[in-house]
């Protein structure tokens, strides 16, 4: 049979009309199903913008409370930094209990009782702080009393402060540098650890100021004044 005859031209066009409906059959892109998922997708990627955007202007507009304090913040994750603490009660009594130890042996064998205070060239680390360098030549024990002796003036203790100097200056000599070389309590009022002065300021490491202010506050909390910190520390031998 030639092209193009009559008989041909039936058979061609069913071949294009069974194409056609081949095309129509087959499923494009944009099924239902696809709808679905794409719809479904537009509301979570969406609704959650929405709902993040409007957290954060409700967080914005909510009302803001006072400033957590420094002390606050301690209690948050150190616990009191003023309060009774067991644990460093217990190591202040065992250098204790070591330092007469040490006099008993000191008079037995007629040679000078060793001293527990050694005024150390860095400044001890903890509670996130890093062990600090301290620089030479700054410590200054009778600038510190001085500065101690306004301080508990400013606090309405001028009556206490011949225990508080008293006081001092056996745990430290007034030195912001000295640290106990049984208990490692450190700093001027000797606090175990040291870390706990950051309650009263992030410089307690060096700033004479910034641990006075701690120790004024350490006596207050828990023996309610210098002379009654001096007179535990004269039975007990810490305070």
């Amino acid at each position: 049979m030639s092209p193009g005859s009559p008989n041909d031209r039936p058979a061609s066009r069913t071949r294009r009309s069974t194409r056609r409906s081949a095309k129509a059959k087959t499923p494009g892109w944009l099924t239902p199903k696809r709808v679905t998922i794409s719809g479904a997708l537009v509301v979570i990627f969406v609704g959650g913008g929405s709902f993040t955007a409007y957290t954060a202007i409700q967080n914005a507009n909510a009302p803001k409370g006072p400033p957590v304090s420094l002390d606050e913040m301690a209690q948050m994750f150190g616990g009191d930094p003023f309060g009774p603490d067991p644990q460093a009660d217990m190591l202040k009594e065992q250098a204790a209990q070591a330092l007469k130890a040490d006099t008993l042996a000191a008079q037995r064998e007629h040679r000078k009782v060793l001293n527990p205070i050694k005024i150390v060239d860095e400044a001890p680390g903890g509670d996130g702080f890093r062990p600090q360098k301290l620089p030479p030549g700054t410590a200054n024990p009778s600038g510190n009393k001085a500065l101690g002796k306004q301080m508990l003036a400013a606090r309405g203790w001028s009556d206490q402060w011949g225990c508080l100097e008293s006081l001092w200056m056996k745990e430290s000599g007034w030195n912001e540098r000295a640290m106990n070389t049984s208990s490692g309590a450190y700093g001027i009022p000797q606090s175990l650890p040291g870390s706990k002065m950051a309650s009263a300021g992030n410089d307690w490491q060096t700033n004479a100021a910034t641990q006075i202010e701690w120790g004024l506050s350490y006596i207050k909390g828990r023996y309610g004044t210098p002379c009654g910190a001096w007179s535990h520390s004269q039975a007990k031998g810490w305070y």
